[in-house]
């Protein structure tokens, strides 16, 4: 099929990779967001989707919104039979749904109907799923909502971030995306409507969401920041100025107040509701990533300071 891939981050590139690979189908064109300041010099960089797209000499597309004329207008040229989709993050009028005569395809990190949204992987880990995976499933205009082609499952390990668990979800989507294309176009595969039951919503983390609550039991702790690593990344205040935190280890046992600090020669604990947590490597605002020890070396706690 002549394939029209839409993505945008590096969790697009292993299914663009291998849809490029396949000797089934042809890449054709590419769909992204367009160029975005990044980094530190917040320099205006193409999206990786792009990057990977250009050094293949594949037609990159940018479109502002995916119903913008001049786009829909090249689209309808390009004339695809399909378009595979992985982490876009633009919604898609029906305009654009109507063009290719296979629909558009997305490749979802969750078991859908779980976690329908923006942050399937970062809930997955938030709630202590023992399950996840990915799902192939045809976009419709209700989110995340549309009937499933097929269904690839993951362990969430105990010390998985979601980054961790991310990366691995993104191969083993881009096997799962590339098979339910070769079964589109073979005319063998036929999309499933989702269960009514067990719809869960999955929104974006954002900053505010990503502050640790030391009055939280020692599980949610570790999950959250987890969850939020690497991002947006979970932090917490100390003396006023915000520190971002690293995944954390629970210490059954040890017991301190919510947010006290206790920095010994060869670890750094804090309080929660229930058991302490053991600190891995923190980043102090403006400054780089360091191991917890030597940021309490610097810093010295004084007995009873906490975390905010």
């Amino acid at each position: 099929m002549r394939l029209v891939f839409a993505g945008t981050p590096e969790t697009a590139l292993p299914s663009l990779r291998t849809l490029i690979d396949s000797p089934r189908h042809e890449v054709v064109a590419v769909i992204t967001r367009p160029d975005a300041q990044s980094g530190r010099g917040r320099k205006v960089h193409p999206s990786p989707v792009a990057e990977l797209a250009e050094e293949a000499g594949i037609e990159v597309l940018r479109p502002q919104k995916a119903g913008d004329p001049a786009f829909l207008d090249r689209l309808r040229e390009i004339g695809p039979d399909c378009c595979p989709v992985v982490a876009y993050g633009a919604l898609l009028p029906q305009s654009a749904l109507d063009v290719p005569r296979h629909g558009w395809i997305n490749l979802h990190f969750s078991i859908l109907p779980a976690w329908r949204g923006a942050a399937p992987v970062q809930h997955a880990v938030l709630h202590g799923d023992e399950i996840t995976g990915a799902t192939t499933f045809q976009i419709v205009k209700e989110l995340d909502a549309g009937p499933v082609y097929g269904v690839v499952t993951e362990e969430v390990r105990r010390d998985d971030t979601s980054g961790a668990l991310l990366e691995r979800l993104s191969v083993s989507g881009a096997g799962l995306l590339a098979a339910t294309l070769d079964g589109v176009e073979d005319g063998t595969l036929e999309a499933r409507p989702q269960p009514a039951d067990g719809v869960t919503i999955a929104p974006k983390l954002n900053v505010a969401d990503a502050r640790v609550a030391w009055d939280k039991p020692a599980m949610h702790v570790d999950r959250l920041i987890r969850a939020c690593t690497p991002g947006p990344g979970a932090w917490t205040e100390f003396r006023g100025t915000r520190i971002k935190l690293g995944p954390v280890r629970p210490v059954p046992g040890e017991r301190l107040a919510p947010g006290e600090v206790a920095a010994g020669k060869s670890r750094v604990l804090v309080g929660t509701a229930t058991d302490a947590v053991e600190l891995s490597e923190v980043q102090p605002q403006g400054k780089r990533v360091m191991g917890a020890v030597e940021w309490a070396r610097g810093v010295r706690p004084e007995g009873k300071e906490i975390f905010a």
